[in-house]
């Protein structure tokens, strides 16, 4: 995981994102980096027909041999009016229909990730813009932002812990699965973002406690957003075990069509 904000010197960073840990951003420059950077939510995937998704797994390639083998059988009963060939053109496209419905869902409850994670985005999120603090919608926070999150509050970007209560605990469940909450401090305590305690993440509860901190990602560059990309971006990759089952179907196409 490439970030460095857990290590920086805080006065540096504040310095380097043109922010003050009291007064916060002013207004004019989070309107600029807001249409330099997009809203703080995630992107979400492209969307294809459920009509479309249930057509393609009826179309694979054992799915089309399958389909071949039930249309000759139909054709052959056509032909000699023999019962087997009908009744074995009925199985066929019986067990490919019910795969592909079955394959389908497996491919739907998949495509239901990204909705997921629009559940761990807060409506609104405390933040000190001009020295002011008020309640603001969390899609417009940018880096450089600078919030307050409370017990109860989910986390509403990646953000540097800047103070914090002795009581501050974050529940990292839905990121990493660890399922006790962890304490949070200003302090830098290991190289690994995920371990150190002066970060917080987008997606993320507080459970306990209150603290103060600064933005330092938002929307599809937060881990949560990384981690979301990743996971939208695997959908036409071939894994080891789809990648033999295809060999074997491949070696036993060519001997049925050999013997055919």
């Amino acid at each position: 995981l490439n970030m460095t904000e857990h290590k920086e010197d805080l006065d540096e960073l504040l310095a380097r994102l043109e922010s003050h840990k009291e007064n916060g951003l002013t207004s004019a420059t989070v309107q600029k980096r807001l249409e330099m950077d997009g809203p703080n939510k995630l992107t979400p995937p492209a969307t294809i027909p459920e009509w479309l998704k249930l057509i393609h797994t009826q179309t694979g390639f054992f799915a089309l041999l399958l389909w071949a083998g039930a249309i000759l059988c139909f054709v052959g009963y056509g032909l000699k009016n023999e019962q087997d060939n009908l009744y074995l053109g009925i199985v066929l496209s019986t067990v490919t229909t019910i795969t592909g419905i079955f394959e389908y869902f497996q491919e739907r409850k998949s495509s239901q990730l990204m909705e997921s994670f629009k559940d761990m985005m807060p409506k609104n999120t405390l933040a000190i813009r001009d020295g002011v603090k008020s309640k603001v919608p969390a899609e417009t926070l940018v880096v450089g932002d600078i919030v307050e999150i409370r017990a109860g509050d989910q986390i509403p970007a990646d953000i540097r812990v800047i103070m914090c209560s002795e009581d501050m605990r974050v529940d990292h469940s839905s990121l990493t699965g660890e399922p006790d909450p962890l304490g949070r401090s200003p302090k830098f305590t290991d190289q690994n973002p995920l371990e150190t305690k002066n970060l917080c993440f987008f997606g993320t509860l507080c459970p306990r406690g209150m603290c103060k901190g600064l933005v330092v990602n938002t929307g599809d560059r937060t881990v949560m957003g990384r981690i979301a990309g990743l996971a939208a971006g695997t959908d036409n990759e071939q894994t080891p075990i789809n990648k033999e089952i295809l060999h074997f179907v491949t070696i036993v196409s060519g001997v049925a069509i050999f013997l055919g």
